[in-house]
């Protein structure tokens, strides 16, 4: 064990006191639009790197070579990949750079073609060497030299291509802690992720209602300063119909109305390829319920059904089936993005390290809009009018996605709330079950 999760979550600066976090001496401050006035790039930069090894710090060294599924990716990855991503795209645009271990520069390549050969994704569970060990002494060998190339200030190009990896860090922090879930799910045992101290907050039942959103033109996407992703861009006109959102998110005890009427028995309800999916993998319920429908895998191991809490781990295909179900759809994002726009980034986010979906409080307006779980929309995932990737390698980063996929908005109870914002565009493929993915309903007026 390297520590705890919610002490390093909560202590001051977020700084772990891990024995081998590097230590750094005092740092001038740069500053990157989007940060505030006395929060510097080199700072940032710290932080959350160190938060990523202290989500990893409840695991074992065998835990963190699990890959239960080609979709997962072993913790030990996830710690090199992202260390892999600021020496491929920082790092290496020094001139006569070196790097590290020139062959970790295929083992830990994720999916950049354009940059040279890769080790092949369900596959990645087989590294037992490079040890944990080297791993993290790799990320403090890359954390030294990228600190000092900020110190510097001498390229005005890295501040973005530094929040860009920083970013990308956030994303796999999520990644790590969805994938060690999957993995303990699988163990016969149900392991705890954290067995102690396991926060779970209920609150009585918020009633559904509906709230009319905006009609007629409207701009979505990223626009004005800050940091956004190539496909959040660019900024430009949807034409929204009369509809309207739920104020919260679908509750377990909802769903389970929804499975003990059959739901995932009648055809009529499902798309063509999400009724294929269900016969062909026999689902009956959502990822993690247990065989009582009143229990559930969680990262604190199994714990009772909370019916008020949100549902979590539905696919697409799922959340299309039980909206048909309830006579209702998903909203667009267009919806989404408009009804979010102005909101505050607050909720249960990955600082509150509660780690799982809650029950929402008393409140008027819409509730839950970030945190809590990805919300799927009944968008596919396409380019904006306009859209343009990034240069070079790192154009690879989104635009070649577009095809086969949904966008979720508003983030999940792992995602960190600095990384996400109203314009932000999660995507997965429908059948997805093992993120933090659950239901917001909305209808025509």
């Amino acid at each position: 064990m390297f520590g705890s999760l919610h002490g390093i979550l909560h202590a001051p600066a977020l700084r772990p006191s891990f024995p081998f976090i590097c230590s750094r001496p005092p740092v001038r401050t740069m500053k990157v639009p989007g940060l505030s006035a006395d929060t510097s790039l080199r700072t940032r930069f710290d932080r959350i790197r160190q938060v990523t090894v202290a989500l990893a710090s409840p695991l074992s060294p065998e835990d963190m070579m699990v890959q239960s599924m080609p979709d997962a990716s072993p913790g030990k990855w996830h710690l090199a990949h992202t260390t892999w991503f600021f020496e491929q795209f920082v790092l290496s645009r020094r001139p006569g750079y070196v790097p590290r271990h020139p062959g970790w520069m295929v083992l830990f390549n994720s999916y950049y073609q354009s940059v040279g050969p890769m080790h092949a994704r369900p596959r990645r569970g087989l590294l037992s060497r490079p040890s944990l060990q080297e791993v993290l002494d790799y990320r403090c060998y890359v954390d030294e030299a990228v600190g000092e190339w900020l110190e510097a200030g001498d390229d005005p190009d890295l501040p973005a291509l530094v929040e860009l990896g920083l970013n990308h860090e956030q994303q796999h922090q999520e990644l790590l802690l969805t994938d060690i879930k999957h993995a303990l799910w699988c163990n016969p045992l149900r392991p705890a992720y954290r067995p102690d101290g396991w926060v779970a907050r209920s609150s009585p039942s918020q009633p559904l209602r509906f709230l009319s959103g905006g009609e007629g033109v409207v701009e979505i996407g990223h626009g004005g300063t800050g940091f956004a992703f190539d496909n959040e861009t660019p900024r430009h006109r949807a034409l929204l119909q009369p509809h309207a959102l739920a104020n919260r998110l679908v509750t377990n005890a909802e769903y389970l109305a929804f499975v003990h009427d059959g739901g995932y028995l009648d055809p009529g309800l499902w798309l063509s390829d999400g009724w294929a999916t269900v016969q062909a993998e026999g689902w009956q319920r959502p990822l993690y319920w247990q065989d009582d429908l009143a229990s559930e895998f969680t990262l604190g191991g199994v714990q009772p059904l909370d019916p008020e809490a949100p549902v979590c781990h539905l696919s697409y295909f799922e959340a299309d089936a039980f909206a048909r179900w309830a006579e209702m759809r998903l909203p667009t994002e267009a919806e989404w993005e408009a009804a979010a726009a102005g909101l505050p980034v607050q909720g249960n986010l990955q600082e509150q390290a509660r780690l799982h979906p809650q029950a929402t409080m008393p409140g008027e307006g819409l509730r839950q809009m970030f945190g809590d779980v990805w919300e799927w929309t009944a968008s596919p995932y396409v380019s904006y009018p306009g859209f343009r990737p990034l240069p070079g390698s790192l154009g690879e980063y989104n635009g070649k996605f577009m095809n086969g996929q949904w966008v979720l908005r508003g983030g999940s109870c792992v995602t960190p709330c600095d990384h996400v914002r109203a314009s932000y565009r999660n995507f997965f493929p429908p059948h997805a079950r093992w993120q933090f993915a659950g239901i917001r309903l909305g209808k025509d007026l």
